[in-house]
Formats: C-alpha cells, structure tokens, sequence
C-alpha cells in the first residue's frame, strides 16, 4: 500500500457526506444521517466503507471529505485516519457545484497536476476491484485530456428513479462521448433508453482534472467561480474557515450537474462494470440483500415470519420480530421510533417525516 501511495500522490478524492438521506427515516436522521450507518449490518458505515474502497488507490492523506460543519465530529470519529484538514465543513447547504468547486480549488493550489474523484459516501459497490479498475481507467484518461468524466451505471430494469446519460455508441473505446443528460424518465421512456442500449445510469461519480474542471466552472458558471476564487490565498491556511463561513452562503445552490456536467461539450463516460446500488430508499436496501420477492430482508434482527414477504425489517438492537400475513412492507425501529409502512409507498417517507416532525417535534427527524 506505501508503494501504491507514493505513485499516486497526484490522486485526490472527494467524499460527499453531507446529505441528510430523508428517505431512510427513522434510522437516518439529520443529527445522525444514513452514511455513518452501518445499514447493510457489514460491521462498517457507508462512508467506511466508501474511504477504505478508495484507499486502494488514492494516499489517504489525498482523501477529503466534503459535509455539514455539524458532523465534522462524526466524521472525525469514524475516520480516525483523516485529520481536521482534510473535511471541509459547509456552513450552509448549497447542493453540490459550490462545494465541489472550493475543494477543486484547494486541491488544484496543493497539486496543479492533480486527478480527482467525486464519490458519495451512500453508494454501495460490490465488486470494488471492479470499481477500482474503472477509476484507473478514468484517471489516466483524465491526466492526459481536457475531459470531464463519470462512471455510468449499467442499468438492469427501467428505473424511473435514476437520471440517464445517453453516449455515442459508435465508440469503440472504453470512453464513451455523452451525447446528453437526461431527466428522470417515465415508465415507457425508461423502457426505451434500455432498448436503445447506449443509455447509462447517472451515478454522481465524477472524475476529472483539476485544471478541466476549474475551466469548466470558469467558462459556464462565472459568477461562482469569481465568488470562490476570491479565496485563493486563503485556501489551506487558517484564514480558510473565516472565508468560507463569510461567503459559502452567497454561492447558488445548484447541482454540479446543472452547473458543469449539461451545458460542457468535453464529457466522457466509462460504463462500470461493478455492481452498484445507490441505496436511496428501504428499498433499494431490500433489492441490495434479497433478489426474489418472496423472501424478507433482515439486517440486525431476529425474524419469525408466518405467511410473509417481501418485507424490509430493521431493528437497532437486534430485536426479534414476529409477522403473520404481512407483505411487502417496510418494518424498522429506531430507539424510540417503529415504522410500518408499504414499501409501495416509500417515496412518501420523505412527507412523512416532516408530519411526525409537526405532531412530535424536531428531535425525531
């Protein structure tokens, strides 16, 4: 691993890990989100689990982890590898341009010849020699090119959940051009993506070099860079917190997405050959464990089922659970909160928390 480190110093990771991951409700909460949850029961976090997959390539001194200013301290007690320096604490929520931007830039003032990889610390990848493959593959494409890349996900059904990214299928490379991004697609427009075989997955894994991106911002968002920009010499000293909690907030909230990734030309997909489950919902968490219908899914807890199916139970102590007739429900206690709720209707999750919030007060969301 030393070895591999000291070749890949110019390697620079960002770990996403800022999001409140609302649809996990009642696990993930805004004091305690989903990514420092061991939700799959492996006796490590998402986020964990995201540092030690991109440790096998990256030095982990060139890991940074992007979240609020209020899980610094998690993140710290999760990752004792990292120090202060490397998490940039957002003062306020602004989506994903602003912060990827800043971190661009203190990454580039560090290492003008700097690779890096935009990661969420929610994602669950199987087959992570598979993944690292890929990101090498996108590294040396990006270190040698004006690109901005990603790494699509090959879809396997046609999920109306997902944005898409359709690609030249005349390539005969590894690295396809992307033609566009599209939006989250209705049943039969996912159906035909599929059919027309040249559609991926947007998976929000992002690889590029620090330069293209800086160019990228400067030419399609000007009045973000110029906001950023200005801290410069502040980036990577002890002025930086004082600059960033007096301008953050200024920036507009945008995706990088919308900012870069639609309106560049010079964006290139790799279509991944790992497995990958975003783990957004209950269940995305139920398809990840179980693949035929008529089983449950169970993580941390003791399950007797009498005519039952299709079920995603989740206990925080390992509780035994007993159901008789009950299907495709989603069925997880949180210390002082049990939730049963159609898995159907796990889109509304997100609602419904904010009326438990009313009736119970803040402390449950």
């Amino acid at each position: 691993m030393n070895q591999i480190n000291q070749m890949n110093k110019k390697y620079y990771a960002i770990i996403m890990a800022g999001g409140v991951g609302s649809r996990f409700w009642p696990v993930s909460k805004e004091s305690f989100p989903k990514q420092f949850h061991d939700m799959l029961g492996t006796g490590q976090t998402l986020l964990q689990k995201t540092a030690s997959r991109l440790e096998a390539l990256i030095p982990k001194e060139n890991i940074l982890i992007l979240t609020n200013e209020r899980y610094t301290d998690l993140v710290l007690e999760q990752l004792p590898q990292i120090n202060t320096n490397q998490i940039i604490a957002e003062p306020a929520m602004r989506n994903t341009a602003p912060c990827i931007l800043m971190a661009a830039m203190k990454i580039h003032k560090q290492n003008p010849n700097a690779v890096m990889v935009v990661a969420p610390s929610d994602h669950w990848i199987e087959d992570e020699a598979a993944f690292i493959s890929n990101l090498q593959n996108a590294f040396d494409f990006s270190e040698h090119s004006d690109v901005l890349m990603t790494l699509g996900i090959q879809p396997t059904f046609a999920n109306t959940g997902y944005g898409y990214i359709e690609y030249d299928k005349s390539s005969q490379t590894s690295e396809k051009k992307v033609l566009q991004f599209r939006e989250k697609p209705d049943y039969e427009t996912a159906k035909g993506f599929l059919k027309q075989g040249n559609f991926l997955w947007n998976g929000g894994i992002f690889i590029w070099s620090t330069s293209s991106v800086l160019s990228a911002f400067e030419a399609h968002q000007p009045k973000l860079y110029s906001l950023f920009v200005e801290g410069l010499e502040h980036y990577n000293t002890e002025a930086e917190s004082a600059f960033v909690l007096e301008n953050y907030s200024k920036s507009e909230n945008i995706s990088v997405d919308y900012a870069i990734m639609e309106p560049s030309e010079n964006v290139y997909v790799i279509p991944a050959t790992f497995d990958w489950n975003d783990l957004g919902t209950w269940g995305s968490l139920y398809d990840k464990i179980v693949d035929n219908p008529s089983e449950n899914a169970v993580v941390n807890a003791r399950l007797l089922a009498e005519n039952s199916a299709g079920n995603m139970i989740k206990t925080d102590t390992n509780k035994i659970v007993v159901l008789e007739g009950v299907h495709d429900f989603i069925v997880v206690e949180q210390n002082e909160i049990l939730l049963i709720f159609p898995k159907s209707k796990e889109q509304d999750i997100k609602q419904l928390r904010n009326r438990v919030k009313d009736k119970f007060g803040d402390q449950h969301i």
